[in-house]
């Protein structure tokens, strides 16, 4: 069902395609918008080793669960900062490539349990985290990915 990627030669390993999805800070989500237009927005995530899941979080009304309302198939991308060696301009960038459905999050523990994995991804700040969580869950819509299928390549910019 999924395309084989054609220059093989570039792709990553599995387990580096994990690391760069626990790893780096943000992807773009994809999904399929208004009028089948793609509708694709920046988000932060976690990537959960437990379940091979990637989480996200936002809010409960919008554009994007409108999207996943009417269609759960969604792609995630994820790329890393890159370097330049030295005298070059071109960056090298290794990025990700994920395909699978999407589900709103609707079990409140587990919410808590994304929103501070999210928040831990990022700081160790435990008063922030008890700060965010007491004012924002209860408006917070957390959303699940679950990967059927993910690539990912390794690219010189030139």
């Amino acid at each position: 069902m999924f395309r084989q990627m054609r220059r093989f030669k570039q792709q990553l390993q599995h387990e580096e395609c994990i690391s760069i999805l626990k790893n780096e800070p943000r992807g773009v989500l994809s999904l399929i918008g208004d009028e089948g237009y793609p509708y694709c927005i920046p988000l932060t995530h976690f990537y959960n080793e437990k379940d091979g899941k990637i989480y996200f979080h936002g809010a409960k009304t919008g554009h994007k669960i409108d999207a996943i309302k009417n269609c759960d198939k969604a792609c995630f991308c994820v790329y890393d900062k890159g370097y330049a060696n030295e005298g070059e301009w071109a960056m090298n960038i290794k990025s990700v490539v994920a395909f699978g459905r999407i589900t709103l999050v609707t079990d409140i523990k587990k919410a808590e349990e994304i929103c501070t994995d999210l928040v831990r991804k990022f700081t160790d700040d435990e008063a922030y985290l008890k700060k965010e969580l007491d004012a924002a869950l209860s408006r917070v819509q957390c959303l699940a990915f679950t990967i059927e299928h993910i690539t990912g390549k390794r690219v010189k910019e030139e």
